[in-house]
């Protein structure tokens, strides 16, 4: 393919990265740039070429080792959920923007720690962005089947170089605040990770199953390669003992890496998201790997006996059938894995250089004395320029010495480096006596240990065997080889120089903190680090700080870096939160951390203790002070928790109340209104009864036929007002207990026509048509009380018929075996009931106003009846409305 062509289309890629990064910024697209699974596919920057390009290399020349890169970080996704969360609301609370601030801050806020945590990111992460562009050169030149250029100018990997740089200097510092969410590459990242992951899979299957027919076949042509065995076992202990290390050394990568630390800590918006990556991330890592194996070997098969860089094979396979097509979106995938790691990792190391070494060491006294408006441009600048001058010093780096060394390699070597912040980095979480002195000490010499393990071997070649120092060692002396170190030869370099350098950094670390203490800053920071979540709702309440402090002079310092809008907002949260009077001159420990938090993510941990103490005047604290403070802040903190819980509880009972009270009312409303009814229909009666009796006496002439008309509609009247008077009684007696049920054995069909027949004429009159729907064949025998059970049938049905419409009406009865009862429903085609009156139906005295007249029907006590006597079954009723109309009445009879 023309390189021209291949140029233009990475232009239009990168375009529509520009496109995807400005798209995120925008307010109206922050529900799509802020959630959960643009916050997991992020933590896929983890993959980067050394995965797309280097596991295949490594599992074409030696077999299985690829999959402990994956594995460590796999083993640890359970403990996530733990540890990382603690971690973020350590970072969120303190406003730390990288992995330096976070270490620097738990020892004391030192500047020096904070500057060797710099250092040592810096030389394990410049040669690792090298090895990313080293991909890229080298991938562009087998797609288009050009030699690499020894001229700058002529090499296109200088301007992919200086693109990558303008992108992340311009999208990575559009906040002078670091500990800023960056919306818009994290999102593009995002996308990065989601299109390297389809475009593997595609290769994966097409090598799979259009170049091999499948996984067995790959193995089988495979399997008769030289050494084909041998490398793809674990092997021998010794070989068990290096996949061990090389578990354990991306398992701390995935915590330690500059890049992981930012888009998993920096950038989480919500805590809630570590859920969601807890199963994406693992199940992406797992994805990516099973096509690994068959790629790797398929281009061993296809390439036997030619010298070939197996790192390429995922391009030279289609490249080989002559598919063009396929082998530049397999490019374009690659270059989207070396792309994210180089912005992400710029983006951070650039924070940690401004923050750690810059400011502090040499710019901190300039911007002490500038305003807001001047310093924030330089602030922005420094960092600009520095994300800028990284990628171009590792360009240079993989120029001038990383063209000799595979992806893996350089891979490895910058894990094994990283990794010299493990002891520090956990022991910050989990052990109160670690000290500063103890970081700075265990830090040193495990680099130490590193640089004469692997560093310095490296440079000279490992397999120079003419080289004295890696052949007889140090001084000649046979236990300081420096890949033997004290005889152990057993190990591959990369786990030798990680197990000795490990085992030094650890002690030391161990050993000076235990012999040295650590000063009272130490100490309280890491109180408020271990026992983060004792502390996160008050946490100014735990930093522990004596002396004199002036809120105006404190003032003073805010305004130059933050404005003076930014500032009053946040004294204002500050004297709301604390309820402290904005007119307190003197400030207390609360402000000065609250300051100091603040400024973090503009100048950094320890700029910002720095500015901070140059306006106050603080007084030493002893150890046993720090501790007695700490222990009335907890004791404090625990008295505003019960507080608040007694405060939480009356809130809670006062809206009981509240409710128990809008009850009564209601129930006293209902009270009223069935009072009303009920002695409208006894007057109704009585009046009737009085006025036929009244014309009986005073006309003896009255003819008989007129006179038994009367007489009829007297014991008609009568019986009204029996049956009026008889549901009062029952609804007394079965609500005070007096009501005893009838229990016996009955078929319920049985019941049902028993309950229908008397009911007949109304259905007829009203033309409604009667369904059962019944799944349970006749007969069905269920104990219960019979007469109680048709009474409350009946009275479900007439309330059906009633509420039946003119036309077209329906009543359908259904019956369904449950596990343990059955449930009974009655089923009309009405206008269906509110939702208000759902809950209430069923209480004494209420009536739905939802009727077809104006004036409610009945006495409000017929469905009250019901709910008892199905209670007294130990049934349940309740009702709901149908999904097109009417209402659904249903209640259980135990079996």
């Amino acid at each position: 393919m023309s390189s021209v062509v291949l140029i233009i289309i990475l232009l239009v890629y990168l375009i529509f990265l520009f496109f995807i990064a400005h798209w995120a910024e925008k307010k109206e697209n922050l529900k799509w740039a802020n959630n959960p699974y643009v916050y997991s596919f992020s933590l896929a920057v983890y993959c980067t070429a050394w995965t797309y390009y280097g596991s295949i290399g490594v599992a074409a020349n030696s077999g299985l080792n690829y999959l402990t890169i994956y594995i460590g970080p796999i083993i640890i996704i359970p403990a996530w959920i733990i540890i990382l969360q603690k971690i973020i609301r350590i970072s969120r609370l303190n406003n730390v923007s990288s992995i330096a601030d976070f270490i620097s801050l738990r020892y004391g806020n030192s500047r020096f720690l904070g500057a060797l945590v710099t250092f040592i990111c810096l030389a394990a992460i410049l040669p690792y962005i090298a090895l990313q562009l080293k991909a890229i050169s080298e991938t562009f030149h087998v797609v288009t089947k050009t030699t690499e250029n020894s001229l700058v100018l002529f090499d296109t990997t200088t301007y992919v170089a200086v693109a990558l740089a303008l992108f992340a200097s311009y999208y990575g510092t559009r906040y002078v605040d670091a500990s800023e969410k960056r919306k818009g590459i994290i999102t593009a990242v995002a996308m990065e990770s989601i299109l390297k992951l389809l475009f593997f899979i595609i290769i994966g299957i097409y090598v799979t199953y259009f170049v091999f027919d499948g996984y067995g076949d790959i193995y089988k042509k495979a399997s008769v390669l030289e050494h084909f065995n041998e490398k793809n076992t674990i092997g021998s202990i010794e070989n068990g003992m290096n996949w061990f290390f090389l578990c354990m050394l991306s398992l701390f990568a995935i915590f330690l890496l500059p890049r992981q630390f930012h888009v998993s800590v920096v950038e989480n918006n919500r805590e809630k998201h570590i859920k969601t990556a807890l199963w994406i991330f693992p199940l992406y890592l797992f994805i990516f790997n099973i096509f690994v194996f068959p790629i790797a070997w398929g281009g061993n098969v296809l390439f036997d006996g030619e010298v070939k860089n197996a790192d390429t094979y995922s391009l030279l396979i289609p490249q080989f059938f002559n598919n063009t097509f396929l082998t530049i979106i397999v490019f374009l995938g690659g270059f989207s894995a070396a792309i994210s790691m180089i912005i992400v990792s710029s983006i951070s190391l650039s924070t940690m250089l401004s923050n750690n070494l810059l400011i502090p060491y040499t710019f901190l006294g300039r911007l002490k004395n500038e305003e807001q408006e001047a310093n924030n441009k330089k602030i922005v600048t420094i960092r600009r320029i520095g994300i800028f001058s990284l990628i171009i010093i590792a360009y240079l780096i993989y120029r001038f010495f990383a063209l000799d060394f595979s992806l893996g390699s350089i891979g490895l070597v910058s894990f094994v480096i990283i990794g010299q912040l493990a002891p520090s980095f956990f022991g910050a979480l989990f052990w109160r006596r670690g000290s500063g002195l103890g970081a700075k000490s265990g830090i040193i010499i495990g680099f130490l240990v590193c640089l004469y393990t692997l560093l310095i071997p490296y440079s000279y070649g490992l397999t120079n065997t003419t080289n004295t120092f890696i052949a007889s060692g140090f001084l000649n002396i046979d236990l300081f080889k420096p890949l033997a170190l004290f005889g152990l030869d057993y190990l591959s370099p990369i786990s030798h120089a990680f197990f000795w350098s490990l085992l030094f950094n650890t002690m030391t670390y161990f050993a000076v903190s235990v012999s040295f203490k650590g000063n009272y800053r130490e100490r309280n920071y890491a109180e408020m680090y271990i026992d983060v979540d004792k502390y996160s709702n008050n946490h100014e309440n735990a930093f522990v700080w004596k002396g004199t402090a002036y809120t105006r002079d404190i003032e003073k310092v805010l305004l130059k870096f933050l404005g003076e809008e930014r500032t009053q907002r946040a004294m204002s949260i500050f004297n709301t939160k604390y309820n402290v009077d904005k007119n307190q001159e003197l400030a207390d420990a609360r402000l000065v951390k609250f300051a100091e938090n603040l400024l973090t993510g503009h100048i950094g941990t320890a700029s910002a203790k720095i500015l901070i103490s140059s306006v106050v005047k603080e007084e030493k604290i002893t150890l046993p002070e720090v501790l007695k403070i700490l222990e009335e802040s907890n004791e404090n903190i625990q008295i505003n928790k019960k507080l608040m819980e007694t405060s939480n509880e009356l809130k809670k009972i006062t809206q009981q109340l509240q409710h128990a009270n809008e009850n009564l009312i209601v129930k006293d409303r209902q009270k009223d209104d069935f009072l009303d009814t009920v002695t409208h229909e006894l007057r109704t009666p009585i009046t009737a009864i009085r006025a036929a009796s009244e014309i009986l006496i005073e006309d003896e002439e009255i003819p008989n036929d007129l006179k038994r008309q009367f007489l009829h509609n007297i014991i008609s009247e009568s019986d009204r007002l029996n049956r009026l008077i008889n549901k009062i009684l029952d609804l007394e007696k079965l609500e005070t207990g007096k009501q005893k049920l009838n229990l016996s054995q009955n078929d319920f069909y049985n019941t049902l026509s028993k309950t229908i027949e008397p009911l007949l004429q109304l259905i007829k009159n009203k033309n409604i048509n009667i369904l059962s729907e019944n799944t349970i064949p006749a007969p069905l025998f269920i104990v219960y009380d019979e007469d109680r059970i048709i009474q409350v049938l009946t009275n479900l049905l007439s309330n059906a018929i009633k509420f039946c419409p003119e036309e077209g009406g329906k009543i359908t009865i259904e019956v369904i075996d449950k596990s343990k009862f059955y449930e009974i429903s009655v089923v009309d085609n009405g206008k269906g009931i509110d939702l208000k009156d759902a809950e209430m139906i069923f209480d004494k005295f209420y009536q739905s106003d939802n009727q077809n007249i104006k004036k409610p029907h009945g006495s409000g006590l017929g469905l009250a009846i019901c709910k008892q006597i199905v209670e007294l079954h130990q049934g349940k009723i309740w009702v709901k409305n149908n999904e097109n109309t009417g209402a659904c009445f249903t209640f259980t009879l135990l079996k």
